[in-house]
């Protein structure tokens, strides 16, 4: 099912401009985001093909179906509760069993932490950001011989640079594991190809160095240590920072670089625009999707603020947030039980 056939089939029951336009934080080059809300045909819903949520290729259209859009609120989610809040200029179509549902039914101290517990997230991320624009990786990966070394005497001398200075090739090389010494082994050579020796890796994409069998009366060359947990730790970030330059926004990233701040000043205007929100709604009991300091946030958003001044505010926001909800009206959670009668209501009209 696509959203175009939710819309041709009349199952459409909300739909809402949503994203920058409805916090009012948008610019010439933002994009349309919409969000909305449809039910599924009752032999649908019955059967086996229950479908939660609808999206575009590019996601920044997504349809909730009613039963996941009322669990979502239960939950809290900030999506779902900006969806519902939505300012009346930015609804394109609400059904009329849609004034079933208010904002002060969901409304609870659920919001802090799935406002702030995800803006929390996304300072991580920031900061995940952050390391990868200043320490980029070298696109030719490394091997495992790149952490392997060689004891001499009281230092440790990289493989590579030791078998250089001494015409060594590491193919001719045979290693014999150390009992209780984890990393640790011993080197043999074989100049002549006499013992069909496996090299300290069989080849240059192996994950692990390779033993070979060693014959009786062989004396050890050197000794090596292989770094595993490093070269682990290696791979993983290696491959999350080539992941994230290959799906990274490069328009987006552009603009980081040009105000050299070197973090997502995007992710960090909506990372504050949350924390606000959450301050709110435990203060006020109320939840604004338009944001009434817009220039300050796109101030963050152009990078004009530096990244540690951006943790002590969203610091001070988490303090704040702690306080209020330690004295905030709100109930602990939404009545859950209220939510579904309305959704069972709304079903048996539905599907008269």
């Amino acid at each position: 099912m696509t959203i175009q056939e939710i819309k041709d089939k009349g199952l459409l029951l909300f739909e809402c401009v949503s994203g920058s336009k409805a916090y009012g934080l948008d610019t010439p080059q933002s994009d349309t985001d919409l969000k909305g809300v449809f039910y599924l045909p009752k032999d649908q819903f019955y059967g086996l093909e229950y479908i939660p949520q609808i999206s575009n290729e590019t996601n920044d259209e997504v349809f909730y179906e009613l039963g996941r859009f009322v669990e979502l609120l239960c939950k809290n989610n900030p999506n779902l509760l900006e969806l519902l809040a939505s300012p009346e200029e930015c609804i394109l179509y609400k059904h009329p069993l849609m004034e079933k549902f208010h904002i002060n039914m969901f409304l609870s101290k659920l919001c802090k932490d799935t406002f702030a517990g995800y803006a929390l997230t996304q300072i991580r991320k920031a900061r995940g950001y952050k390391k990868k624009v200043v320490n980029p990786m070298e696109k030719e990966r490394k091997t495992v011989l790149d952490f392997c070394y060689i004891m001499d005497s009281y230092q440790s001398v990289p493989v590579k640079e030791w078998l250089d200075k001494n015409g060594y090739a590491q193919e001719k090389c045979g290693l014999s594991s150390i009992s209780h010494a984890k990393g640790m082994y011993a080197l043999f050579y074989d100049s002549q190809d006499e013992f069909g020796y496996h090299g300290i890796a069989v080849k240059e994409t192996a994950n692990e160095v390779s033993l070979s069998s060693i014959p009786k009366g062989q004396q050890a060359l050197a000794y090596l240590f292989w770094n595993m947990e490093a070269y682990s730790l290696y791979c993983k970030e290696y491959k999350e920072y080539w992941d994230w330059v290959e799906e990274r926004n490069d328009n987006r990233y552009q603009t980081n670089l040009n105000h050299g701040k070197n973090y997502d000043s995007k992710n960090m205007m909506h990372t504050i625009r949350l924390l606000q929100v959450a301050e709110e709604i435990l203060r006020d009991g109320k939840l604004n999707v338009k944001r009434p300091n817009r220039e300050q946030l796109l101030d963050i958003k152009s990078g004009n603020m530096d990244y540690d001044d951006l943790l002590t505010m969203a610091d001070k926001l988490m303090e704040s947030i702690e306080s209020y909800c330690s004295i905030s009206f709100l109930p602990t959670a939404p009545d859950k039980d209220l939510a579904e009668r309305v959704l069972v209501e709304m079903r048996e009209e539905l599907y008269k």
